[in-house]
């Protein structure tokens, strides 16, 4: 007669149920366009949430809702459309920050640009398997 085997043990205790409520929703990137691809779109740190079952905490950054023909700042103040995200906070990043994200972008801490514009030797944080899959 042998003992039952770790796996097995596991698969009857509620111990190891991994912790469901309470999740403040997925850490992604935004959907790219061409704001992005073409220059860069500026977003504002709202505040920082923490996530049951998560290691690091999580950003949330409001951005201006922008159509196609590129809406000036009148027209998006007057519609308050506003596109909120949440993604991974990286160490040094403040609520109230200014964060860029697009091929031309600055390379400071928070903004997002794509790996090739980035010098060689660069920390980087949440990067994508493929350009624009979020």
């Amino acid at each position: 007669m042998g003992h039952r085997i770790r796996v097995q043990r596991k698969g009857r205790s509620p111990n190891y149920n991994a912790h469901r409520k309470g999740r403040k929703g997925p850490a992604k990137l935004r959907q790219l366009d061409t704001h992005e691809k073409n220059g860069y779109i500026c977003g504002t740190v709202v505040k920082f949430l923490h996530d049951k079952g998560r290691g690091a905490p999580l950003a949330k950054i409001r951005f201006p809702l922008l159509n196609a023909n590129g809406a000036t700042e009148d027209k998006i103040k007057k519609s308050k459309g506003l596109q909120t995200i949440t993604v991974a906070a990286v160490e040094g990043l403040k609520q109230g920050q200014r964060v860029f994200f697009g091929d031309k972008a600055a390379l400071e801490i928070g903004n997002c640009l794509p790996i090739g514009k980035m010098p060689e030797g660069t920390i980087i944080s949440s990067v994508e398997e493929k350009y624009g899959d979020k």
